[in-house]
């Protein structure tokens, strides 16, 4: 069962991230003196959700490709920094550097589990919500 807790993070503002109107350079003004239209960014609405939907998979990526990579990064280190350290016998009676090379697939194995858990409790319920989001009715111009 996954829950979504995505309404328990309100959005936040994130100060200059939009245009300001009074801020439009004076070489974008147009040479006849009309005002270009407001152009400010909107951090709410339709393009919300996929922009945290994103970000979810973005971090989820990254979380699991760290904790996979990040293993095998330690492991090749201490083979090339400390080989006295990987020749050592662990307490089950196998040296240091075959104990941690077998512990590398349950950590892969983690690190699967743990995409699949941030994607049942992140990812899926903010995809659902887009997937259900109604289509935009195009709006007709005037004079068209």
């Amino acid at each position: 069962m996954s829950s979504d807790s995505s309404d328990l993070y309100p959005a936040r503002h994130r100060p200059a991230r939009h245009a300001s109107p009074a801020a439009t350079p004076r070489w974008a003004a147009p040479h006849d003196g009309t005002p270009l239209p407001d152009r400010t960014r909107q951090w709410t609405g339709g393009h919300r959700d996929l922009r945290r939907l994103r970000r979810a998979c973005r971090w989820q990526r990254r979380v699991a490709t760290f904790a996979a990579l990040g293993y095998f990064a330690v492991f090749l280190t201490l083979t090339v920094q400390a080989p006295s350290v990987m020749a050592r016998l662990a307490p089950g009676g196998l040296p240091t550097g075959l104990l941690l090379a077998l512990v590398q697939l349950p950590v892969t194995w983690l690190a699967v589990l743990l995409y699949e858990f941030t994607a049942r409790r992140y990812v899926d319920p903010l995809a659902r919500r887009v997937h259900r989001r109604p289509e935009p009715v195009p709006v007709e111009e005037p004079g068209s």
